[in-house]
């Protein structure tokens, strides 16, 4: 790497953007990944990811109008969908909001592939733009993304790993869990069914 001197080629961003090409390449292949195996490489991979972002150097942006953007929403669906596929039970989590001044507090409903799509969005971008060579597109790149990521997708991050770590811990495997829901919508179902046969014949006896 040429002139090791200037920040945009020192040694944190080279490895941060090692590690940014290997998310989005995991994210990429989700539809060959068993959800078990995808869960297992996220557990180990998103620390990594979240500590090489916290390394980067802060820097000032050359250009007023913004960085180009080349995920566009085609793309984030098709991510997004494959790793919800890919994940079944286990993508979905509850994100406890914690913030009494802004008024948001309590519980909402939130997933891990929305979470992970967003982040690939802003990797993929960064990746492209730092694969330019053009030093100034490269200075804002990683300067959106160190912004981005205190701003946003790092907490993101760090919610998805909370929830696969439960996940993980409960000693469960995606295959497993999907049965399970399965079973219990199946149930369900049949209750709801049986419930409002109940009805019916009891509305026929009072004529």
């Amino acid at each position: 790497m040429k002139n090791t001197g200037k920040p945009v080629y020192s040694a944190h961003v080279i490895e941060f953007t090692a590690v940014a090409t290997e998310y989005c390449r995991y994210a990429e292949h989700s539809p060959e990944l068993k959800g078990t195996e995808l869960l297992m490489i996220m557990q180990r991979f998103l620390p990594l990811l979240y500590q090489k972002a916290a390394m980067l150097p802060v820097l000032e942006p050359h250009f007023e109008d913004g960085n180009e953007k080349f995920v566009t929403e085609q793309d984030w669906n098709k991510i997004h969908d494959n790793l919800k596929m890919a994940l079944g039970s286990a993508n979905d989590y509850l994100e406890l909001l914690d913030d009494p001044a802004s008024g948001d507090e309590g519980a909402v409903a939130a997933e891990i592939a929305e979470d992970m799509a967003d982040i690939y969005q802003d990797m993929k971008n960064f990746v492209l733009l730092y694969q330019t060579g053009t030093e100034e597109v490269m200075n804002d790149a990683i300067w959106e993304c160190r912004l981005n990521f205190e701003n946003y997708w790092g907490i993101r991050l760090l919610n998805s790993l909370k929830a696969i770590h439960k996940f993980q811990a409960s000693g469960k495997d995606t295959e497993e869990a999907d049965a399970e829901e399965k079973r219990t919508e199946n149930e369900n179902h049949a209750d709801w069914f049986i419930s409002k046969r109940q009805r019916e014949f009891r509305g026929n006896d009072e004529y």
